[in-house]
């Protein structure tokens, strides 16, 4: 294997244990001290890591197979590429109604329905029939609208109703995408691996481990999670009321808040950015057919992310949230532009010069250039997540929060469908250029959201009229 993997891989991990042991030192968002609410506080802390990291590995056990699996059933690209549609499009179009029952019928109970749905579309795995499978990908949509929102939704509600301090929720958000997006999503391949190559147990064993990691974490949750509600009020309406009356009200916040309506455009072109760069980075990495560690990059990207997830902490235990995101996307967009210049000025083609002489075996000079690129972009995704995840609890409404999060997964999901039905059709640097605009355009939305809040100062708390009128206390009323 190429040495440079290797240094920056070792470069990522000695940054990581610098922050950690920064951190240790310093101290992070939450001060150290002994009161009976911090050591409450650490409690639903480390509860709500421990059972994110295992719902995050029971997703990530089954990503570096999914694909393989089909091929091994003998599907062509394009019907591997419906079944990859289907399951973004039942994320936009099922997951987001499932995810407005949860604030109606409760939080912890969604993240149950999450880990039944997600552990039957594991099962679905061991049939070779197309429509089965297709069957498992819709039930996959909508576990994954229920996995990013459900349990963002229960934690918020949890932390403020406990009377815990809005600052400190960052740090359970920023502690859960270190454990669940880093560490895990690392260890959850390296036992995906063992389990096909090693064991020979075939590609339908990691889909069998996340079952078991799934029900594992279900039933942490419900032995020690309270319910919680997004909707305390109109307990005798029918479903079908009950969701148009949740639509309306999400909408008429997103509508009516503007810093509501930014974080959803931001949240959808930052994601819809890091969903196709999903698609793209092997591409990119191997235009010419050059032999790329596809595990070792994958182990570079996971742990650029805790080092984005480990400077979260120092971040906003120094700055205001809204003051650095600005440029976390800004970033984004010119690491994402990097691939662009490359592929459109066909640098990434220098391995054509050598063609009748010296076949191209391992990264290019410009692949190397790439992979560093795509790691700072990694660095922001691990920033990326946290500080969304807080921007939202401070100002999305409690009523209706899993309905508007998943509402702003709408046109995220829409994007990526329509990116994979016509991925052929579009050039590299097409697609990079449009994924640096995206972020370049976030960026000056996050501008206009902190031009806002500093218009605003009682912006970082919540509207009493809204809560009122909710019947239900805001995250930022707290």
């Amino acid at each position: 294997m190429e040495n440079f993997y290797w240094i920056v891989f070792g470069t990522l991990a000695a940054v990581v244990g610098g922050l950690l042991l920064s951190q240790t030192k310093a101290g992070g968002i939450v001060a150290s001290s002994g009161s009976t609410q911090l050591q409450a506080f650490y409690a639903l802390r480390n509860n709500y890591c421990f059972v994110y990291a295992l719902m995050m590995a029971g997703d990530w056990l089954q990503g570096p197979y999914v694909y393989a699996l089909y091929q091994h059933y003998g599907f062509d690209v394009k019907d591997i590429g419906r079944l990859f549609i289907a399951g973004f499009g039942s994320s936009m179009i099922f997951g987001t109604v499932v995810g407005s029952l949860a604030d109606k019928h409760g939080r912890k109970f969604a993240s149950l329905v999450y880990v039944v749905t997600y552990a039957a579309s594991c099962a679905t795995k061991h049939s070779p029939d197309y429509w089965v499978l297709m069957g498992g990908r819709l039930l996959g949509g909508i576990a994954t609208s229920l996995l990013f929102s459900a349990f963002e939704s229960w934690l918020v509600s949890e932390h403020f109703s406990r009377g815990f301090e809005e600052k400190w929720i960052g740090d359970t958000f920023s502690k859960a995408v270190f454990v669940g997006n880093g560490l895990v999503a690392i260890l959850a391949g390296l036992v995906a691996n063992y389990l096909v190559d090693t064991l020979r147990l075939g590609p339908v064993a990691p889909f069998d481990a996340a079952i078991v990691v799934l029900l594992i974490g279900g039933a942490v949750i419900y032995a020690s999670w309270p319910e919680n509600y997004g909707d305390h009020a109109h307990g005798g309406e029918g479903m079908v009321d009950a969701l148009r009356r949740q639509f309306a009200v999400a909408t008429g916040s997103i509508i009516g808040d503007q810093r509501v309506a930014l974080l959803g455009a931001m949240q959808s072109l930052f994601e819809a950015s890091m969903y196709t760069f999903v698609f793209l980075w092997t591409p990119a990495l191997s235009p010419n057919g050059e032999k790329i560690y596809h595990g070792m990059i994958f182990a570079c990207f996971m742990t650029a992310s805790m080092v984005g997830s480990s400077l979260t902490g120092l971040l906003m235990k120094r700055f205001k949230l809204e003051s650095y995101m600005k440029y976390v996307f800004a970033i984004s967009a010119v690491s994402l532009a990097v691939p662009f210049l490359f592929h459109a000025t066909d640098l990434a083609g220098e391995a054509k010069l050598s063609a009748g002489k010296d076949v191209v075996r391992g990264l290019s000079k410009t692949g190397q250039v790439q992979l560093v690129a795509f790691c700072v972009f990694e660095v922001m995704v691990g920033i990326f997540w946290p500080s969304m995840m807080t921007l939202r609890a401070r100002f999305i409404p409690e009523e209706t929060r899993s309905t508007i999060i998943n509402m702003f997964r709408i046109p995220l999901n829409l994007f990526v469908c329509v990116i994979l039905y016509n991925v052929h059709l579009f050039p590299l640097s097409s697609m990079f250029a449009l994924c640096s605009a995206f972020l370049a355009i976030a960026a000056l939305l996050q501008s206009r959201l902190e031009r806002l809040i500093s218009a605003r100062p009682e912006a970082a708390h919540a509207k009493a009229g809204d809560a009122e009128e909710s019947g239900a206390p805001l995250a930022g009323a707290h």
